[in-house]
């Protein structure tokens, strides 16, 4: 399978909508880079990350967004992910990033 993306800017609410579809892993990785970091070289501020159809993400990908995680920490913005699959969020549990990188709602 492979990896589509979507982003938006939410001026409203001054953050990035990003959605990923499919999956990704050490193919896939690059492409979710480019999409994180291209967003916010153009405009620095939050990224809300949705994973509603993210069926799959190995270590490289975790890799990418905790890159994008530890750049964005510099300017004191935020990458949030929201909705996880339950096969994700118990990858994001194993590995405590649930705690750093996952909204509460």
């Amino acid at each position: 399978m492979s990896l589509q993306m979507q982003s938006s800017y939410n001026k409203e609410l001054d953050l990035w909508e990003v959605t990923a579809k499919g999956e990704v892993d050490v193919s896939t990785a690059p492409k979710l880079r480019e999409y994180l970091d291209g967003a916010y070289r153009e405009k620095r501020a939050d990224i809300m990350l949705r994973l509603d159809e993210l069926t799959y993400i190995d270590s490289t990908g975790l890799g990418v967004i905790i890159g994008a995680y530890g750049r964005m920490q510099e300017t004191e913005n935020r990458i949030t992910l929201i909705n996880p699959k339950e096969n994700v969020k118990k990858l994001l549990s194993i590995t405590s990033l649930d705690r750093i990188l996952c909204s509460d709602h």
